[in-house]
């Protein structure tokens, strides 16, 4: 999951990425909502699991606190595992699995720096498609299976953070923002990015231009927040830590953007 991902956070969701979509039954939308709670929460703690692993230097990752304590890589290869196993439940997505996943976790927690973390990385895309394909919170045991996996990830980015401040590391959470810089734009470049964008799960993100200004809002109506230019496709949202880079085609036509949120990627296809 730089999969995936909102432009969402506890301050901007009403505003951005509202739950409710125009057309969409109060019910519906309800449920919808739901499930792009557990998308987001599932994206933040993914996303700084990630962040964690991939700043840890390899040289540190037999590391571990106490003899009974697990390593850095024994850690990582078993948060992919158990994001396969609890994302299996959440629908009929099945990881295919190969020779590699059968081999010992003592094994697996031996592989490089750079393996464990890109089959870390796929595993969170894995689960990013099971949530996408649900429908409805409809039980006990889906709720449950959801549950599960994001205290899980919630429960190992706590360990991992401590390991990081034990070797002197600052954990991803802990960080400041990266300084962004805007840049100057003439309102003709930006009138191409104007649109509306499928976010997935019921939602767009409609795009327009204001007295000169990039513009985004949900589809469901509410405040419209500025989309500041660092390059000539690139934006930014100052109020939450949250970028966008508009996609073209060959022919240079925008037809989608990329949101990019708590360390993961989210595609987004234009419809209008």
């Amino acid at each position: 999951m730089r999969r995936c991902w909102l432009l969402v956070s506890s301050l901007l969701f009403p505003v951005l990425f509202p739950v409710a979509l125009a057309g969409q039954s109060s019910a519906t939308a309800s449920r919808l909502g739901v499930i792009a709670q557990f998308e987001r929460i599932a994206d933040i703690f993914g996303g700084q699991l990630v962040a964690a692993f991939d700043s840890i230097p390899a040289s540190r990752y037999e590391y571990r606190p106490t003899p009974l304590q697990q390593t850095v890589g024994y850690i990582a290869q078993h948060v992919e595992n158990a994001n396969y196993s609890l994302c299996e439940r959440l629908g009929s997505a099945r990881h295919a699995r190969t020779s590699k996943d059968s081999l010992r976790d003592s094994v697996k927690a031996h592989w490089p720096k750079d393996t464990l973390v890109r089959r870390l990385d796929a595993s969170l895309r894995f689960c990013d498609t099971a949530i996408e394909q649900l429908t409805d919170v409809d039980s006990p045991a889906l709720a449950s299976n959801l549950l599960l996996f994001e205290t899980d990830l919630a429960e190992h980015y706590s360990q991992i953070a401590g390991y990081m401040r034990l070797l002197g590391l600052v954990p991803p959470s802990a960080l400041p923002p990266r300084p962004r810089v805007a840049i100057e734009l003439p309102a003709s470049a930006l009138a191409q990015f104007v649109g509306t964008y499928d976010m997935g799960l019921a939602t767009s993100l409609i795009v327009s231009t204001q007295d000169g200004a990039l513009m985004a809002r949900g589809s469901a109506g509410g405040e419209s927040v500025r989309l500041w230019p660092e390059s000539a496709t690139e934006f930014f949202v100052k109020e939450v830590d949250a970028q966008i880079t508009f996609v073209r085609d060959a022919g240079g036509k925008v037809t989608g953007l990329i949101l990019h949120q708590y360390g993961r990627d989210k595609k987004a296809t234009r419809v209008r």
